[in-house]
């Protein structure tokens, strides 16, 4: 037996890896993250909507329960509020597509004649026979196909996976303090640790200044684009400016989405190419307003991510998720970057996913490293 006056063992020193040995670790440790998120995705976007609209929807809840609403109460009505809006919203694009399903035999007619000039100028200009094009339209309407089929069958399946998102917000809302408590004291092995403290309001600061501001560019975005639309006199004009403002809350590729549909109907509903072209050139228009004075001032004012990180976490996101991954990859960057910068060691991560601000010292105002990538590539 050991005496209890013997003296401790030293404590072994800790083991300091070099570089070459850490980058692969934090490769492999990336791709079993990025791995698992795909294989559970079901259960873990779910949970991530969830998370945003809670946040989102706080400050009601909160503002119910000043008013001595009870807990319980407050956060149903919270939650009922959401569920209306959104579900408001969905009923309206439903009413407006029955619609608009109602033209298809109209745009089969032109489609099919422009099949023909096309064919016709093809033969004429280039001596393409008629097999061939046959052969390279019907390969191209396949493949256009399958992917229709693929983005319907995945927007039912989020469809599905989303009627679970209000039970989530709920319980989480319910839950909240017990959820604060587990964070802190995992992360400081003490029940109240200020670091841990402020890292989890930034973080809230942030997802809310980013919901908000992205609500507010969505609803100017869509009647800028309905105002477009009508002037130029394209048919459901407020179906497509609406559908335009949700898909420019995608980053980066739902602007590009946004214009397409609204140039097919043109094309399709008008004689010749000019509306099709006025609606390409109002829409850049207004994805030049969008990206050079909507987002920097109303967006970007919390989100400070570059657009190099946007662009590939966005991309990454699609790869793992679909249209739900591309949504929520900005929210979890933002909040990546802000445990990044609270951690020395992870400084360096917080500094490259940033938008070119390097902290100084506590207290110290931070100052730019080098310009931007692009005016507005904060997002």
């Amino acid at each position: 037996m050991h005496n209890a006056t013997e003296p401790h063992l030293a404590e072994a020193p800790a083991v300091r890896l070099p570089t070459y040995a850490k980058v692969p670790l934090v490769g492999l440790g990336l791709a079993l993250l990025i791995f698992t998120v795909h294989i559970a995705g079901e259960i873990i976007f779910p949970l991530g909507f969830a998370g945003i609209f809670a946040v989102l929807l706080h400050p009601v809840e909160r503002w119910l329960r000043r008013h001595r609403v009870p807990e319980v109460l407050a956060i149903a009505l919270t939650v009922l509020l959401g569920v209306v809006v959104v579900a408001g919203l969905a009923f309206f694009i439903y009413v407006e597509a029955i619609q608009l399903g109602e033209q298809a035999p109209l745009f089969k007619s032109k489609l099919l004649a422009t099949q023909q000039q096309l064919t016709e100028w093809l033969k004429t200009r280039f001596g393409v026979s008629n097999q061939k094009i046959s052969g390279w339209l019907g390969e191209g309407a396949s493949r256009l196909t399958g992917l229709a089929g693929g983005t319907l069958s995945a927007l039912t399946r989020l469809l599905v996976v989303l009627a679970l998102v209000p039970v989530y917000v709920f319980l989480l809302l319910l839950y909240q303090d017990l959820l604060v408590s587990f964070i802190t004291q995992v992360f400081s092995g003490r029940r109240r640790s200020a670091s841990v403290a402020e890292v989890l309001h930034e973080s809230k600061a942030t997802v809310q200044s980013y919901m908000v501001g992205l609500l507010i560019e969505g609803s100017i975005v869509s009647a800028l684009n309905v105002t477009a639309l009508l002037i130029l006199g394209v048919p459901y004009a407020l179906l497509l400016g609406v559908l335009g403002g949700l898909l420019n809350f995608i980053p980066y590729i739902g602007g590009f989405v946004a214009i397409l549909l609204p140039t097919l109907m043109a094309f399709v509903t008008k004689d010749g190419y000019g509306t099709a072209l006025g609606v390409v050139g109002l829409y850049v228009v207004i994805q030049f307003i969008d990206n050079h004075l909507l987002i920097p001032r109303i967006v970007a004012s919390k989100v400070k991510v570059n657009a190099l990180v946007a662009i590939v976490g966005v991309l990454v996101g699609n790869a793992i998720g679909g249209v739900a991954g591309m949504f929520l990859a900005l929210p979890t960057i933002a909040v990546l970057k802000i445990v990044c910068d609270r951690i020395p060691a992870l400084k360096p991560w917080g500094l490259v996913l940033g938008d070119g601000e390097v902290s100084g010292k506590p207290g110290q105002k931070a100052t730019k490293a080098t310009e931007p990538l692009a005016t507005g590539a904060t997002v």
